[in-house]
C-alpha cells in the first residue's frame, strides 16, 4: 500500500500557502489544516502526489522542491529525527534512515552505496515518473543535504547531486543549494558523498541516547511489521466487493467481524483508513488487470468498483499519472 507521513503534505502546502489554498491542498489528502502536525499519521502516497500536481497548475514549481526541502528540520521526524542527531557521524545517520525509512514511508527505501568515487546515498522510489513523483525525488534529495548541515559540524555539500528525470527549465536554484553539480537524467536519485565529510562527527553525536532511540526505533518497526495481516484482511475483502461496487465500511467490518467503531479505531491505530486502503486496492488490482490483454477496459472498469469507464480512466490517471490505455501499452503482460 502506498503510504507516506502526512509531514511531507504540510512542509508542501506551508511553503505555498501565499500562492494555494492551503484548507482545499490538504483536505484533497484527507488532512485538516487546523489540527496539529503528526508525523505518524499517514496519507495515500498518490493522494499527495496529486495534490503537488494540482498546485503546479497553480503556481510556478521549479523551486518549491528547493524551498521544502531546505524547511525541514530534524525534530520534524520525532524519534527518528533525534536518532539522525544522535548518530556518532553522518554515515551513522544515513545507515538509521536506510533502516527505519519504512516508519515515514512504504513508497520509498534508501541503499548506501560504496563507489570508487566516494558514497552514494540513493533513493528508490518503485513508481510511474509523473509529475508528483518528480518533485517529491528533488524534494528528498534537498531534504537529505538540509539534515546533514544541521548535525555537520562542517560546512556541508554533496560531492555531486543525480537525478533520474529531465531538468526543469532552470537549475540555479537546486545547484545553488547543494553546493554542486546537478545531473538531470542520471541513473539513479542519488547523492555522492566523500568518505571524510560523512565520517565528521556530529554536532550532537551520543552513544547513550543513541542506543535508547535505536530501540525505540526497533520496537516501533516492529509493531509495524506486525500489522500487515490486518491490513491485507481489508485489502482481500475491499478486492472481493470491488465488482459490486465501491464498498462500505460497515460492510468490510462485518466481513470482518467488526463493529465500525472498533474497526476506525484498529485502523488508525496502524495509520491508515478506510478510504485510502480501498483507493490502494482499487489502483493495485487496476494496475494487475491491466497487465492482462484479456480484460478490456471496461471490464477492468467494472472489476474495480466504478459504474463508467470514464470515471475509471479519471481516476486511474489521477493514481499513476497515465490513462488505463497508456498504462496498458507501456507495462508488460503477465
Amino acid at each position: 500500500m502506498g503510504q507516506i507521513t502526512s509531514l511531507f503534505a504540510r512542509k508542501m502546502v506551508a511553503a505555498a500557502a501565499d500562492v494555494v489554498d492551503a484548507r482545499a491542498a490538504l483536505e484533497s489528502v484527507g488532512l485538516d489544516v487546523d489540527t496539529p502536525w503528526n508525523p505518524k499519521e499517514m496519507i495515500s502516497s498518490d493522494a499527495y502526489y496529486a495534490m503537488i500536481e494540482r498546485m503546479a497548475d497553480e503556481m510556478d514549481i521549479t523551486d518549491l522542491p528547493v524551498k521544502v526541502g531546505a524547511s525541514m528540520r530534524c525534530d520534524d521526524y520525532g524519534a527518528l529525527g533525534l536518532a539522525w542527531k544522535a548518530a556518532p557521524n553522518l554515515m551513522g545517520s544515513f545507515a538509521r534512515v536506510e533502516r527505519y525509512a519504512r516508519l515515514w514511508t512504504s513508497v520509498v527505501s534508501y541503499e548506501l552505496r560504496t563507489v570508487p568515487e566516494g558514497i552514494l546515498y540513493i533513493i528508490h522510489r518503485d513508481a510511474p515518473r509523473r509529475l508528483g513523483v518528480r518533485l517529491s525525488n528533488e524534494t528528498t534529495l534537498i531534504a537529505t543535504v538540509s539534515l546533514a548541515r544541521q548535525v555537520c559540524p562542517v560546512p556541508f555539500s554533496p560531492l555531486r547531486a543525480f537525478v533520474q528525470h529531465p531538468p526543469p527549465r532552470t537549475t540555479t536554484h537546486h545547484e545553488a543549494y547543494f553546493g554542486c553539480a546537478v545531473e538531470f537524467s542520471a541513473q539513479h536519485d542519488a547523492l555522492l558523498f566523500s568518505p571524510a565529510s560523512i565520517e565528521q562527527p556530529n554536532t550532537l553525536g551520543d552513544e547513550g541516547i543513541s542506543k535508547f532511540l535505536v530501540s525505540h526505533l526497533d520496537a516501533d518497526l516492529s509493531a509495524l511489521k506486525d500489522e500487515g495481516p490486518l491490513v491485507t484482511q481489508v485489502k482481500d475483502a475491499i478486492a472481493q466487493s470491488l465488482s459490486e461496487g465501491a464498498p462500505k465500511m460497515a460492510d468490510i467490518a462485518r466481513q470482518l467481524g467488526l463493529s465500525v467503531r472498533s474497526f476506525h479505531r484498529r485502523l488508525s491505530d496502524h495509520g491508515v483508513s478506510f478510504q485510502t486502503l480501498t483507493e490502494d486496492t482499487r489502483r493495485e488490482l487496476a494496475e494487475g488487470l491491466l497487465r492482462d490483454q484479456a480484460y478490456s477496459l471496461a471490464e477492468v472498469a467494472f472489476l474495480t468498483g466504478f459504474s463508467e469507464q470514464s470515471s475509471f480512466t479519471r481516476a486511474f490517471k489521477r493514481w499513476v499519472g497515465l490513462t488505463p490505455a497508456n498504462y496498458r501499452k507501456h507495462r508488460p503482460e503477465v
